[in-house]
């Protein structure tokens, strides 16, 4: 028994976790699905699209599905239930529903275009699977974009819905109940299971990651990009060498910070070529420039330009983080730097005039004297956050939490309060 759709998608985010990281797109069914793909969505560090297909009911029976229907037209139907049917009622039917799917994929994508899924990883999340005819169409409409590969994922589903997504192609099917539970109706699985309104997935999708491109210097920079209502802050994320946007520990940390109210961007500040290269790595001059140039294109979206500005660093991050904030005092409010190296950028480290947390792990001896330098050296506001028993990438038990708890107080202390002016 899920509490509810929120809780059921925290769930199944953590039996997607090894598809964070990959070029992966959360495709959601609205309405209910949508809640559950932003849990999977925002845990994966994922883009968010919907796919609104639309349950054709029974004529005596409308909970009943006999077919799904898209926006475009496309549909699937079960026959042996629509043969004895009266067809001109049905075409209504199928009719009504049609046009209530293109309403909501019109007004829940905002104007937005949906988002490119060629060569990529679809990943379809539910709420759930009762009859499967829905997803099944879901499925279809999501190949004719040419994924790589189709991914469907539910909380609970029913066994015969499972074995006829069998034959649609499908890579891999995931639940977190067996079929042999299912009891008949998605909701009999949750202890509460209300109606979702268009206002709640429209404050979701806006919410949920987006994928952005920034120029800088003759390239683009790939980011991704969520602002939850009413933000207060925007904490860009740069991570060191090896690392990527799609980094599952620095998603974790976001999270937290969009649950605090922060908007959170993260994006690479080299290219897959260049980050292959270790002199390339380690050039934290370059690492500070293209920092900027992210910060240039933040500035000049609607949603981030008023808003205040905090950095998180990892590993050489850290190091391009705190040489940006000492170039640029009068922009960022505070850095945190996670396992970072804020030695690379030792000379700048006494013209740092923004607060600054550095956290690292106990049994990382050498980053941590690394950091205890480093301390030193910084003028202002600054302390030293030293988390026992962890390792470098805080792989152990609630390290990580800890890491994104002591994250979300930093900014929130010395972010949320400041606002920069349009």
């Amino acid at each position: 028994m899920f509490k509810d759709r929120v809780d059921a998608g925290k769930q199944l985010a953590k039996r997607l976790e090894a598809y964070a990281g990959k070029d992966t797109v959360v495709l959601a069914l609205p309405r209910g699905g949508v809640v559950t793909g932003y849990e999977v969505a925002q845990a994966l560090a994922a883009p968010l699209d919907i796919i609104a297909v639309r349950k054709v009911g029974h004529l005596f029976e409308p909970e009943y599905a006999v077919g799904a229907v898209a926006p475009d037209g496309t549909s699937l139907f079960n026959e042996a239930e629509t043969a004895a049917l009266d067809a001109k009622m049905l075409h209504a039917a199928v009719a009504a529903e049609r046009a209530e799917a293109k309403r909501r994929s019109d007004l829940y994508r905002d104007g937005r275009a949906p988002l490119d899924l060629s060569g990529k990883t679809a990943l379809i999340v539910d709420d759930g699977i009762a009859t499967g005819l829905s997803m099944r169409l879901a499925v279809r409409v999501a190949k004719a974009s040419k994924p790589a590969r189709i991914i469907v994922a539910v909380p609970v589903a029913s066994g015969d819905a499972l074995r006829a997504l069998e034959g649609e192609g499908v890579e891999e099917l995931i639940t977190l109940e067996p079929p042999d539970s299912f009891e008949g109706a998605i909701g009999a699985h949750y202890e509460r299971f209300e109606q979702v309104s268009d206002e709640e997935v429209i404050r979701l999708m806006r919410a949920a990651p987006k994928p952005i491109e920034a120029p800088a210097d003759g390239i683009v920079l790939a980011g991704i990009l969520a602002v939850p209502e009413k933000a207060t802050g925007l904490v860009v994320f740069v991570h060191g060498s090896g690392s990527s946007r799609f980094s599952p520990r620095n998603a974790l940390v976001a999270r937290e910070l969009q649950d605090a109210g922060f908007a959170t961007l993260l994006i690479d500040l080299l290219t897959e070529e260049e980050d292959e290269n270790y002199q390339t790595r380690f050039d934290i001059a370059l690492l500070a420039e293209r920092l900027g140039a992210a910060l240039e294109w933040a500035g000049r979206q609607p949603e981030t330009s008023t808003l205040a500005l905090g950095l998180f660093g990892a590993s050489t991050g850290a190091a391009a983080a705190l040489a940006f904030a000492a170039e640029s005092p009068e922009r960022v409010r505070a850095v945190v730097s996670r396992g970072g190296r804020p030695d690379l950028a030792m000379e700048a480290l006494p013209s740092v005039a923004a607060p600054v947390l550095l956290i690292v792990g106990g049994a990382d001896e050498e980053v941590l004297a690394l950091n205890e330098q480093a301390l030193a050296a910084l003028p202002g506001e600054k302390k030293l956050e030293v988390i026992l028993g962890a390792t470098h990438l805080f792989e152990e038990t609630g390290a990580l939490e800890k890491v994104a708890a002591l994250a979300r107080d930093w900014f929130s202390t010395n972010v949320r309060s400041h606002r920069t002016k349009p």
